[in-house]
């Protein structure tokens, strides 16, 4: 396979400046704020994003080193496989987060939510669109019954 090179669009700024202590999920940094300082060559691409209230955002797990097939996540005690978690230590270090934009400022934008460690490279943003995203799932696998605790857990140096 070929080898596939992405570079940041920006950066994403929150007030987590290590890995331990982060939300592990969007769900549980609820009213947390942070921004995004895009780089100015993609300023014009933010035309028309202010009319969306959520945005997903993909970025680089920066801070996290090599990779496990099997790994022990947050809400568990049982090793699980990497494709079966959103554990950042994968085989290609890519994060997802849905979060609720603010407001846009020339190349600053405001968002909520953030559930990302302070200058995380950000590689791409789309809109949050429920008509395309949402989904009513029948199978949670392990999370069934755990993702209530979702609020209270936070990461700690396990993947970092």
């Amino acid at each position: 396979m070929k080898e596939i090179c992405y570079r940041p669009i920006g950066t994403v700024h929150s007030p987590f400046d290590d890995v331990k202590g982060v939300p592990i999920q969007p769900t549980g940094a609820i009213g947390i704020r942070g921004a995004i300082e895009m780089a100015p060559e993609f300023a014009e691409g933010l035309k028309d994003l202010e009319g969306f209230s959520h945005i997903l955002l993909i970025y680089d797990f920066h801070l996290s080193t090599g990779y496990s097939l099997l790994v022990t996540p947050f809400l568990d005690d049982t090793p699980r496989g990497v494709f079966a978690t959103r554990a950042p230590r994968r085989p290609n270090g890519i994060g997802l987060s849905v979060v609720r934009l603010i407001s846009i400022e020339g190349c600053r934008l405001t968002i909520e939510d953030v559930d990302i460690v302070d200058g995380t490279p950000l590689l791409d943003i789309k809109p949050y669109v429920p008509d395309f995203d949402l989904r009513q799932a029948e199978r949670m696998g392990w999370l069934t019954g755990k993702v209530g605790r979702i609020s209270a857990t936070r990461s700690d140096e396990r993947f970092a």
